[in-house]
């Protein structure tokens, strides 16, 4: 857990080609809400000159999308405020770094910005990166290289003894808005004067602040389910929170990401919030993968972990705003569970629903 005041720095986050889609979902995520960072613009020459905010959610955020990182430091430094890291913002599949990004990275060294990245290609073991930055005093930061195996936890059963009211965000696809859903959670929770604890499980997670957590796909797989029973006690441990939120990862049936089952199984949640984009037929990036229906998602997740799905959280993508209210209502009618875009209304509604649990607890 890092101790030191954040912001940690003043970043230019690079999502050239890729944000506004779901390859740009860790760009999405800085632009929405990060502790670790101060954002001062997001890198994509396609919408250059607009607000991040506006493009990607309809509301202004502030953060201007340049053309470029040359011209992110100087629209910065025009604004008073000088860049300290370049954020890498893609999140592509494979988590490997395209020649056209390595180029920027590259160049973003030369103009002596630290860089963090949450790829599978460790810039820190690259010869010509680590070289270039030693040149220039700069850090690469991977914030997914694994921890040393010694420092790694296997399952113990300490789950047992945390006692807040553990709520699993899960969904029925990757790159679906979890994350983003179980930070609006935690916070809506927090604001209704409910003490809790967010436990972050993917890199973007992480660079947003998350003080618990640990980036599950970076892990050797006998690690995974001890690492997340670890970071759940620990905020147990530490802060005695009564709500622990668990970021879901992947989806239980996507074919590349089929995440979730750790989580049940090591975290134990005591509730589970199911994550839908309603217009979204097929596995981002998988076409000819249909998605299972809905049902047989919720299904599956209470015959594996014996709990409750308790709510729908709805990720409007390819809808109109005005059809939100229907398509809820329809999923209501279908499962028999409320329906909520949080993106759009808040979480209070979910607070609401969580309420009766906490206060019994």
């Amino acid at each position: 857990m890092n101790k030191s005041p954040w912001p940690e720095g003043n970043a230019l986050v690079y999502c050239q080609g890729a944000f506004n889609t779901t390859y740009g979902k860790t760009a999405h995520g800085l632009v929405r809400f990060t502790r670790r960072y101060r954002v001062l613009g997001v890198v994509d020459s396609r919408y250059a000159g607009q607000d991040a905010g506006l493009v990607l959610d309809g509301k202004p955020a502030g953060i201007p999308l340049v053309a470029s990182i040359q011209d992110g430091i100087k629209t910065a430094l025009a604004a008073g405020l000088k860049p300290s890291h370049l954020v890498i913002g893609i999140a592509p599949d494979g988590g490997r770094l395209s020649p056209e990004a390595r180029q920027a990275v590259l160049q973003a060294i030369d103009l002596g910005l630290h860089i963090d990245s949450g790829l599978h290609d460790f810039l820190s073991l690259d010869r010509e990166m680590a070289q270039a930055a030693a040149g220039k005093g700069v850090h690469l930061r991977d914030v997914r290289m694994p921890p040393p195996r010694e420092k790694l936890h296997f399952f113990s059963g300490q789950i047992e003894e945390v006692k807040a009211l553990k709520i699993a965000v899960l969904g029925t696809d990757s790159a679906v808005g979890k994350r983003t859903t179980a930070w609006l959670l935690v916070q809506a929770l927090q604001g209704a004067g409910f003490g809790t604890e967010m436990i972050g499980t993917g890199q973007t997670a992480w660079m947003q602040g998350a003080r618990y957590g640990i980036i599950m796909d970076s892990l050797v797989n006998d690690f995974v389910s001890g690492e997340i029973e670890h970071a759940v006690f620990t905020a147990w441990q530490e802060v005695k929170p009564q709500a622990i939120v668990l970021e879901g990862q992947g989806s239980l049936m996507n074919p590349a990401y089929p995440g979730g089952f750790e989580i049940l199984a090591a975290g134990r949640p005591d509730l589970v919030i199911l994550q839908h984009a309603p217009a979204r037929l097929e596995y981002d990036g998988f076409p000819g993968y249909p998605i299972q229906p809905l049902g047989k998602q919720i299904q599956l997740i209470e015959l594996l972990s014996g709990k409750p799905v308790i709510a729908i959280t709805i990720n409007h993508e390819a809808m109109s705003l005005e059809d939100i209210p229907a398509i809820a209502a329809a999923i209501k009618q279908v499962t028999g569970l409320p329906a909520v875009d949080v993106l759009c209304s808040g979480a209070n509604e979910l607070v609401k629903l969580l309420k009766p649990y906490l206060e019994k607890g």
